[in-house]
């Protein structure tokens, strides 16, 4: 699903390296417009990668604003097109390759390695001539004023690909994982930033190693807002800049899926709890088999609109994020691509909302978190885990 879907799964990254001051429309349009896609419909080869339209898998022009820019956010898909022909097709066409080979020369009782080669690779140029190319496309949303990047895929193997031609487009800048302890210290009380950073359990400045060894942020966010949907009114302050007025009341709660595991010497022990709940029965003796929670459904409530997504606490991707809908009206008095303008907009509203709601939800966890009563918290939960009995 793209950005536009009222469904949605997204991770962030944010914008390092050197960007032009001012306008920056001309400068990406000319940037995107060198790094294009290219079909490879009509050609032999394997595949192709670049931007188009996020409207139109099949536009490439860049040259106009309504083409990507949106006061203030440029929006882009990459389109990947890749032919792919199935192995087990594959072996039997240069098994019967080799098999007329040895036929045409009987004195040979194999088919030599450089022939085999040979044989290979006019296979697969046969049967990509007969295979169209499959596209998939992954969106992209610059926020150009605080250079936050949205994609729409978690696939690692995926954002490989997307980092590495957003480099080649804008060859002074990068993207880099907005992990768990980047996106605490960006909504951290400046107060408790210096007890964020001792709570920093990694040995370099690394993405790798800055999530490996905090995987403590997700798993104690988790437990926390489990403990406040089962303990407490479960509303909270917005305290984050976005579309809501500071000190907005929302709701935020667990709900109906949570993931638990937990690594021993015989290797990792994974629980997954879905199905509304009543009162977390599973989850807790999960909890007290010494299991964490790495991932599970959060429920955002603003006024009478509804957000949901689950959030995956070792990176903090948020996967299957629904927003309140927004529908396309069919209206022949409306022009198509000013109601199109309203969507995206919109859609920028509810989007911005949610992450709004989940800053101010984690800056309240790290101020409970970073604090001075942590451990009286740690030991109410132990408290309650030790009272609590499975029905």
């Amino acid at each position: 699903m793209g950005i536009l879907a009222n469904t949605v799964s997204i991770c962030h990254f944010q914008i390092v390296g050197t960007v032009p001051d001012g306008d920056l429309f001309p400068w990406i349009s000319e940037q995107l417009q060198l790094q294009t896609f290219r079909s490879i419909d009509t050609t032999l080869e394997e595949s192709s990668i670049g931007w188009v339209q996020l409207n139109d898998p099949r536009a490439t022009d860049f040259s106009v604003p309504s083409s990507f820019w949106h006061d203030g956010y440029a929006a882009f898909t990459l389109r990947i097109d890749q032919r792919k022909i199935p192995a087990a097709l594959f072996k039997a066409y240069q098994r019967a390759a080799e098999e007329e080979f040895l036929t045409a020369n009987p004195n040979l009782r194999r088919v030599p390695k450089q022939k085999r080669e040979d044989l290979k690779d006019a296979v697969r140029l046969a049967l990509f001539s007969k295979t169209l190319p499959v596209p998939s496309t992954y969106d992209l949303l610059w926020n150009t004023r605080n250079g936050l990047v949205t994609i729409t895929t978690q696939s690692a193997k995926t954002l490989e690909l997307i980092e590495a031609h957003f480099k080649r487009t804008f060859t002074d800048c990068r993207l880099v994982a907005f992990h768990p302890m980047a996106r605490a210290a960006a909504v951290v009380p400046e107060s408790l930033a210096q007890a964020l950073a001792k709570a920093n359990l990694a040995g370099s400045d690394s993405i790798l190693d800055q999530i490996r060894a905090n995987q403590w942020l997700g798993q104690d966010l988790l437990l926390w807002l489990l403990y406040r949907t089962l303990h407490d009114s479960g509303e909270y302050p917005i305290c984050q800049p976005g579309p809501h007025d500071m000190a907005a009341p929302f709701v935020a709660y667990l709900n109906d899926r949570l993931v638990l595991m937990h690594a021993n010497d015989a290797g990792v022990q994974k629980v997954t709890v879905a199905g509304a709940q009543d009162n977390f029965g599973e989850v807790i003796a999960a909890l007290k088999a010494g299991k964490r929670i790495t991932e599970a459904a959060i429920t955002f409530e603003q006024a009478e609109a509804q957000w949901r997504m689950t959030l995956k606490g070792e990176l903090f991707h948020f996967a299957s994020l629904k927003s309140p809908p927004v529908q396309l009206e069919k209206d022949d008095t409306v022009d198509p691509q000013a109601e199109q303008e309203a969507v995206f907009y919109e859609r920028m509203h509810l989007l911005e909302s949610s992450l709004q709601m989940f800053d101010s939800l984690l800056r309240q966890f790290l101020s409970e978190r970073l604090g001075n009563n942590w451990a009286k918290f740690e030991l109410e939960v132990t408290n309650w885990l030790q009272t609590v009995t499975k029905p």
